[in-house]
């Protein structure tokens, strides 16, 4: 007589089977990327890079960092110790652009589908990386858990374009005013969907902001950025957190200890289910 339990057994087996290979691995051959697996291939043009835990967490949660990868990466390897992929694209020194943004819509789709990696990734963005996040974010506030800002670029009048009280970058201001398709610097200047003018669809999300900043940034200055995306934010009814490192200039980046970052991004892809 067969055991009733069989069928069960067989049954929980190849449903386990299944979804081990329901996606596919990533392509190429894996690299050491600070004791974890590092794969590099190409999406929709771009080069592409996915650091794999040794084990992922349930949901398969993941950051995705926006500009200069591996720079202070403090947070991004306390998270891949936690069970998070990291992802990175490179499109080039594009500041954020509408163009930069397809690329970041089609790798979305990849990873998502192709690779099962949650739908809801932390979003960190640092220095200029903070248009990147912010525009992608504002754009698709159903597909992020969580933003975090490092120094980040909020408004681009800021820097590059100089404009507040920061000295801001001459040839990067005319690169991003190319990369945007504005005709001259007036259509960039009247432009409204600069980070700290485009909140709103975050807010109504409730996806929760964290900005670590230093109050002497004399690159991105903090008045024109970080603080004015907490003041607006907040009176949008938003969550935001600031870690403040009181007399520090726009480098050093990161945290020593990144441990009240990954708190903040524990608590709240596990709010989201990401």
């Amino acid at each position: 007589m067969k055991s009733p339990l069989v069928p069960c057994v067989l049954s929980c087996l190849f449903l386990s089977m299944s979804s081990s290979s329901a996606f596919a691995d990533f392509p190429g051959p894996a690299k050491d990327y600070r004791g974890f697996a590092r794969h590099d291939f190409v999406v929709d043009g771009c080069k592409t890079t996915v650091v794999a835990p040794k084990e992922a967490a349930p949901g398969k949660p993941w950051l995705w960092r926006a500009e200069f990868f591996d720079h202070r990466p403090e947070i991004d390897v306390a998270l891949l110790g936690k069970g998070f992929h990291l992802v990175y694209i490179q499109v080039g020194n594009t500041f954020g652009c509408p163009d930069a943004m397809k690329h970041w819509d089609v790798l979305y789709a990849e990873l998502t589908g192709k690779y099962g990696l949650s739908k809801k990734p932390v979003l960190l963005g640092l220095s200029r990386g903070g248009l990147y996040v912010y525009n992608w974010g504002s754009a698709n506030p159903d597909k992020v858990s969580c933003i975090i800002g490092d120094n980040p670029v909020c408004d681009f009048k800021s820097w590059p374009g100089g404009k507040g009280k920061g000295k801001g970058s001459k040839g990067d201001w005319a690169k991003l005013i190319k990369d945007y398709h504005f005709k001259d610097e007036a259509e960039a200047l009247a432009y409204t969907k600069n980070p700290v003018d485009n909140l709103k669809p975050l807010a109504e999300a409730k996806v929760p902001l964290l900005h670590l900043a230093g109050d002497a940034d004399e690159v991105v200055p903090y008045e024109e950025n970080t603080v004015v995306i907490q003041r607006r934010y907040k009176e949008l009814g938003g969550s935001f957190t600031l870690i403040l490192k009181k007399g520090f200039k726009h480098h050093p980046h990161g945290l020593d200890d990144p441990t009240p970052v990954v708190k903040f991004v524990l608590e709240h892809t596990q709010r989201t289910g990401a």
